[in-house]
């Protein structure tokens, strides 16, 4: 099958973000180990210990509400819709996606993951964290090519096969089946060729 797009190009540069997020994780990592052991110093074993274990009870609370409702959220909008009424949309960084990331960033252990955790639980903050994330979209959305989702998989299934390719056709046929035919759950082909 081709498409005309040609699958012999110049290789992709790699992206930045793939260059520097491991370096940026194992970083944040280094730093949370290293905060932990300060403060182990400081306040003792069994202070962080305390620490870890409220974060992680706080961000199981905080996921389970935000879970409860965002079930609350759709059930309202199918109410809404088998009534006939238009669902009322929602606000940038009113929705429940911060709020359980911040439950995330509670439980995972670290004090600097708790941190941004209790900052993304406070409203000023979601907002504004929303407000930037709906226009970095609005932004890729507007400068992407025109297409659709099925388009931008066979471009890059195309570009960069991840093994053979069978050359071939789909023939579908449109009248129904007879019975005893290749369609028939019955139908068994012959042993011998």
């Amino acid at each position: 099958m081709t498409t005309g797009v040609p699958t012999s190009t110049a290789p992709r540069r790699r992206s930045p973000a793939r260059t520097f997020l491991p370096l940026a994780i194992a970083a944040w990592l280094i730093l949370e180990i290293w905060l932990l052991g300060l403060v182990a110093g400081a306040a003792g074993g069994l202070t962080v210990a305390a620490l870890l274990a409220g974060g992680m009870i706080l961000g199981v609370v905080v996921i389970k509400r935000a879970g409860r409702r965002a079930f609350k959220n759709l059930a309202d909008t199918f109410q809404q819709a088998q009534q006939g009424r238009q669902p009322t949309p929602q606000q940038p960084g009113q929705g429940n996606g911060l709020t359980m990331l911040a439950g995330l960033l509670l439980i995972m252990p670290g004090l600097l993951s708790d941190v941004a955790g209790l900052l993304c639980l406070l409203p000023p903050v979601r907002a504004w964290i929303g407000r930037r994330a709906a226009r970095s979209l609005e932004r890729k959305m507007a400068s992407a090519p025109a297409g659709t989702f099925g388009d931008a998989f066979q471009q890059a299934r195309i570009r960069y096969p991840d093994g053979k390719i069978v050359q071939g056709e789909v023939i579908r046929e449109d009248r129904p089946q007879q019975p005893g035919g290749p369609g028939d759950t019955t139908y068994r082909p012959p042993l011998a060729p």
